[in-house]
């Protein structure tokens, strides 16, 4: 049986060898950006990505294109590309799964549902891990908004315009997701697009309600002939305190996310070691 085990692992490794040597040089030919792989696995994407772009729809472009950019996603990633990522991983996920109900030695129609399920996690798997990356980076956005605000109101009364002073923000900020996110829309200005629209695609890459309600704001006071130096000490007053009421939320829920692990780990143990002497000395007893 170990011979057996040894050899489905040998087969195994031969056939990742004989898959890397025929996709990786396929691969490598066919990139055209020469972006450096972000994984070991990025030739077999490269690879799958032309037998997938036939079946990628508009609504995985508009997905891809929606939450990519409010993860960060890299430029290199198409939607070909995350369709090829997506099949590759509904394979790993099969692939796995059936090996792990043959090792189990499970009747062959629960090792084939068990494939599919395992294709199907695997499939879905890169989508959630995407949304998941967005969200968190939504989080260090909000967090870092309030000093934002600060910094771009110093730099309205010291006397530069708000174009100015947004340059200069997305030049000198400290470095983060939010900076880097107000540079890559601000660069739009220097193609002849209007100050409002791209503060307007900055609010929607973002996906912050405080970025919103800035730019609703800055929109409002254009338009009034506002003093924007009042305007941003309130805007940043109000992030402050709201991220204050976020972190008082979050430790008001930690007793309740820790009642589950103390209830499954901690307090089985607890009466184990308090319970135990008690059972011996009942046992000696003749209980």
């Amino acid at each position: 049986m170990a011979w057996f085990w040894i050899g489905v692992c040998l087969a195994a490794v031969a056939a990742c060898l004989g898959l890397w040597a025929l996709g990786g040089p396929w691969a490598a030919a066919r990139d055209e950006a020469r972006v450096r792989p972000p994984a070991f696995w990025w030739p077999w994407v490269l690879a799958l990505a032309p037998w997938c772009a036939p079946f990628v729809t508009w609504r995985m472009r508009r997905e891809l294109r929606r939450w990519g950019s409010r993860a960060g996603l890299a430029s290199h990633w198409q939607a070909d590309r995350w369709l090829a990522a997506c099949v590759l991983a509904a394979g790993c996920g099969a692939l796995l799964a059936g090996a792990a109900a043959l090792m189990v030695s499970a009747p062959a129609r629960f090792g084939f549902l068990a494939a599919l399920a395992g294709a199907g996690l695997g499939f879905v798997w890169p989508g959630q891990a995407l949304r998941r990356r967005a969200a968190a980076r939504r989080f260090q956005m909000m967090r870092e908004l309030p000093f934002m605000l600060d910094l771009l109101n110093l730099c309205v009364e010291a006397g530069l315009s708000l174009p100015a002073a947004l340059q200069q923000v997305a030049g000198h900020a400290p470095d983060g997701p939010l900076r880097q996110s107000l540079r890559d829309a601000a660069a739009l200005e220097r193609t002849g697009m209007e100050r409002s629209r791209w503060l307007l695609h900055w609010a929607e890459q973002t996906d912050v309600a405080g970025v919103r309600s800035l730019v609703s704001a800055l929109a409002q006071a254009d338009r009034l002939g506002m003093s924007l130096g009042p305007l941003l000490r309130a805007q940043a007053e109000r992030q402050r305190s709201e991220r204050f009421l976020r972190a008082e939320k979050l430790a008001l829920e930690a007793p309740v996310r820790m009642l589950f692990p103390m209830v499954l780990c901690i307090f089985p143990c607890t009466f184990l070691v308090i319970g135990f002497p008690v059972a011996v000395k009942l046992l000696d007893a003749g209980f």
